[in-house]
């Protein structure tokens, strides 16, 4: 089994989509479909099995009545973890400063998918989603 996407809530899906491309490196799908009004939404890919669909606020009601979902569309989520190797972290890292982002240090040896993570810190996306980066050994 794999998660096949997820779904964040954004203000302005172009200006999300520019910070997950530019900025986190993601590669950008849809985004000429969602610019003519042929997409509702542009999403980002995370890897050949994943993507990110960034999903403007306005679609909310559609969204509830379509899920059944709560005031949020379906129940929210604490924050999104990104693992990576050490390398992509230390450039992301590097991106993310450079791009004004303010990080927290997570825990040394937090608990994640593979075990205990060497370091993980935790940034806000443009919309104030949470997102958490690591790195294992």
């Amino acid at each position: 089994m794999n998660i096949d996407h997820i779904v964040l809530w954004v203000d302005n899906p172009f200006v999300s989509l520019d910070f997950y491309v530019d900025v986190i490196g993601m590669r950008p799908v849809r985004r000429q479909e969602y610019a003519k009004g042929t997409a509702p939404f542009p999403s980002v890919r995370l890897n050949d099995a994943t993507i990110i669909d960034l999903m403007s606020h306005d679609m909310l009601s559609g969204v509830q009545d379509f899920t059944g979902g709560s005031n949020g569309g379906g129940a929210p989520i604490n924050h999104l973890c990104l693992s990576m190797s050490a390398e992509d972290y230390a450039a992301l890292r590097t991106r993310l400063i450079a791009a004004g982002v303010e990080l927290t240090s997570g825990s040394e040896r937090s608990f994640g998918a593979r075990g205990p993570a060497e370091r993980s810190e935790y940034f806000n996306d443009p919309d104030g989603n949470v997102i958490e980066i690591r790195y294992y050994a």
